[in-house]
């Protein structure tokens, strides 16, 4: 892969020659931040009986990725503000990040083409509605404007955004820039949410936010085809839906929160034993696919600190895998859990390190498709043999630079990739993560 990395560190010291050195209580009108995150991958080869279109590829591998992103916000009157994301992409996952359900590079995309790409990831809108005159300062960040905020508000967001960004949030386990890389370790894996192929949709979002709930609905468009690029504008018939309530407590002084989520989606979509009854050898799930077929699922977050610098999470979701998987990755139940630690103990507080474990499944409709030798838009290894694929990841992110440049070495142990027994490896896989913001 070819990628003018000069062009990219152009991009970001022109952001920051431009960007203003704020107050350290002041509040800004306009917001300008950026990051780049450059991942390495290696995998050795590993043993399988056999292999198809859509399976990891058993030999030794190497691949990179890189994304790119400007986050430019501006304070348009009391309460609003609107914010432009352009982004760079390019590279690949292990495999076009093809044949595991829990893809190992959360940075990477399924795309045809892995050439560096220039698009607008989140063009959006926001208005806040003060519900008391009690005020927080938030700290300018990432699409975050510094300045005080409400401690009670509601807030209505419209536009093209990542709705990750918004649900199934979580302080040690979310993003794969920062944190654990695995894709269910980011999000709930069962939770099918809706995307482009690079991971943003056109939305809107309500908020009611309090200082211990929050509960937030969204509606967002949805893809014409899995893993597809265009987005279905027929919303009478297709569309996704998201339900969250957050509770946020303490125990021994220690902060904690839990989010349950809901999702119903609605789409032209393949039902799995409609396409193995037309073809029960090699069906093609896209041959049945019809509008009024639906997925719903839910979803359990729980995030809690242990001590100052030690915290730890659990995920858990469901969907009914009657239909395709249509937006995120090809997991209809999945449990995860894991550990996060700062290195304030060795006096290296900006440092951190994460062991976590996550274990998923598929509906038995969905086994009976990939068995009969179909293919989802990640998965397909022309017969299956099930088992639960399970993935351990631990990395450890070296500061090397004071809020600004960050070095993560990563190791993961998967088994089963695919939910292939025929094909469970182990495979092991060695990242190296280069992240830098300002």
């Amino acid at each position: 892969m070819k990628i003018n990395f000069t062009l990219v560190v152009l991009l970001i010291f022109a952001v920051k020659s431009f960007a203003q050195q704020a107050d350290t209580l002041k509040t800004e009108r306009f917001s300008v931040h950026a990051q780049t995150t450059v991942v390495n991958q290696n995998k050795p080869a590993f043993d399988a009986k056999y292999t198809g279109d859509n399976s990891l590829l058993p030999g030794k591998e190497s691949q990179t990725s890189l994304t790119s992103t400007l986050y430019l916000g501006a304070r348009l009157w009391k309460g609003a503000s609107a914010y432009i994301n352009p982004e760079i992409a390019g590279g690949s996952g292990l495999s076009a990040s093809l044949g595991v359900a829990d893809a190992t590079n959360g940075e990477t995309f399924r795309v045809a083409d892995p050439a560096p790409v220039i698009y607008v990831a989140r063009v959006y809108f926001n208005q806040m509605f003060p519900l008391t005159n009690e005020t927080t300062f938030q700290a300018g960040d990432a699409n975050q404007i510094q300045g005080y905020l409400p401690t009670k508000y509601l807030s209505l967001t419209v536009g093209k955004v990542s709705v990750s960004d918004f649900f199934d949030k979580n302080k040690f386990s979310h993003d794969p820039r920062n944190q654990f890389m695995a894709w269910s370790l980011m999000n709930n894996g069962a939770w099918d949410y809706p995307a482009n192929t690079r991971g943003y949709t056109p939305s809107f979002v309500v908020e009611y936010v309090t200082p211990d709930n929050e509960l937030r609905y969204g509606f967002s468009l949805i893809a014409t085809t899995a893993n597809g690029a265009i987005m279905d504008w027929a919303i009478s018939k297709a569309g996704s839906h998201t339900l969250e309530f957050t509770h946020r407590y303490k125990i021994a002084g220690q902060e904690g929160a839990v989010r349950l989520l809901g999702f119903f989606t609605a789409g032209k979509m393949g039902s799995y034993s409609q396409s193995i009854a037309l073809n029960p050898v090699n069906p093609l799930v896209q041959k049945v696919e019809k509008y009024g077929n639906t997925k719903y699922g839910f979803a359990l977050n729980a995030e809690q600190n242990i001590t100052n610098d030690l915290g730890c999470f659990l995920r858990a979701s469901w969907n009914d895998g009657k239909n395709e998987t249509w937006a995120f990755t090809e997991i209809d139940r999945t449990v995860s859990a894991g550990l996060s630690m700062t290195g304030e103990r060795w006096k290296r507080k900006n440092d951190n390190v994460g062991l976590a474990y996550v274990v998923s499944g598929i509906s038995q409709a969905h086994q009976d498709y990939l068995r009969a030798g179909g293919k989802g838009f990640m998965l397909g290894d022309g017969n299956l043999n099930y088992g639960l694929e399970h993935l351990t990841e631990l990395y450890y992110s070296f500061e090397l630079l004071e809020n600004k440049i960050y070095l993560t070495g990563t190791y993961q142990l998967l088994i089963n990739p695919g939910y292939n027994k025929d094909r469970q490896g182990p495979v092991n896989v060695f990242s190296a993560r280069l992240h830098f913001k300002i």
